[in-house]
């Protein structure tokens, strides 16, 4: 961490106070944090537009990674764990854009996400079913709603006997089982070489004798793969998804698996789906910044497609 403030410059103060759990610099003069789930503009400033470029290049150097003006977009993983995106001019309009998205310490519990009121006594009970039970459940919602933090507590809820291979394009999911494996993408180098996509480690992960196959975010042709294991054994897989609801979640997963460029017919990814997903949980952000869980979906199928109906245990 003291390595990761020497080279944050002006933004030191900012990473070393636990309470921001995002810092967004839209250029020299304006730099905001989020705090209790609220973004807030904050006094600190850059001298110019250069020394805002030198601290990101900095920052991005320390994730091991290059960004110039032949390649003037990153999104890395910086050594803390946080997630870090860089924009350079003059894709950037008003100057250098930096995104710093932290993760807390410690992380939450599911028995913590109880206490705070971010899920009901019952939604408890449900979640417990659906984990405990081996029931394939996909965790919806939008930018910053907590998806992955309840994703990482329900990995809590996993048998301590049972092997957990997890996949992410960035590596952000705080793991609460004792037998975990590990999996992230890498990027292509400055040649244009070398790239490990999700599609491919998630084929790889499913050779390594997973109990548990759990993918950090479902954000394209890896939804095609995914969904075969599901339906081929792999009981109790979870992932993320961005997606305003429960039926919009399956619309998109729908929409991702056919851009795996599997030539399968379009009525067949439906049926997949309708086979391979038993349950949507949506969260959502109030307009407090508090997080929660909306709601719990059963998945069933009818006909070509699906039906989605509340949870019933």
């Amino acid at each position: 961490m003291t390595f990761l403030l020497s080279l944050a410059g002006p933004l030191a103060p900012l990473l070393m106070n636990p309470e921001v759990g995002e810092v967004v610099v839209n250029g020299p003069f304006d730099v905001w944090v989020e705090l209790d789930g609220k973004l807030r503009r904050v006094d600190t400033r850059f001298r110019d537009s250069l020394e805002l470029r030198q601290t990101a290049v900095r920052l991005v150097s320390a994730c091991g990674r290059r960004i110039d003006d032949a390649t003037p977009m990153v999104d890395a993983r910086l050594p803390d764990g946080s997630r870090v995106n860089v924009v350079l001019p003059p894709l950037a309009v008003d100057g250098p854009l930096i995104t710093i998205r932290r993760f807390g310490t410690a992380a939450l519990r599911f028995s913590d996400l109880v206490a705070r009121g971010a899920i009901s006594s019952e939604q408890a009970r449900d979640l417990t079913t659906l984990v405990r039970g081996r029931r394939n459940t996909l965790i919806s919602g939008g930018t910053g709603t907590g998806k992955t933090t309840l994703l990482g507590a329900l990995t809590g809820l996993v048998p301590a006997s049972e092997r957990i291979v997890t996949v992410e394009d960035a590596a952000e999911l705080s793991v609460q089982a004792e037998h975990v494996a590990r999996l992230e993408a890498r990027p292509a180098n400055v040649e244009g070489r070398g790239a490990i996509d999700l599609r491919q480690l998630v084929r790889n992960a499913l050779r390594m004798r997973p109990d548990r196959l759990i993918v950090g975010e479902i954000r394209g042709g890896e939804a095609i793969d995914l969904l075969l294991a599901m339906n081929t054994g792999h009981d109790g897989s979870l992932a993320t998804i961005h997606a305003n609801g429960p039926d919009d979640a399956l619309r998109r997963l729908e929409t991702m698996a056919l851009m795996g460029g599997v030539d399968i017919p379009h009525t067949a990814i439906r049926e997949q789906i309708a086979s391979a997903v038993h349950a949507v949980v949506h969260v959502v952000r109030s307009p407090d910044g508090g997080r929660s869980v909306a709601s719990i979906h059963s998945v069933e199928r009818e006909g070509a497609g699906w039906q989605i109906r509340v949870f019933e245990r």
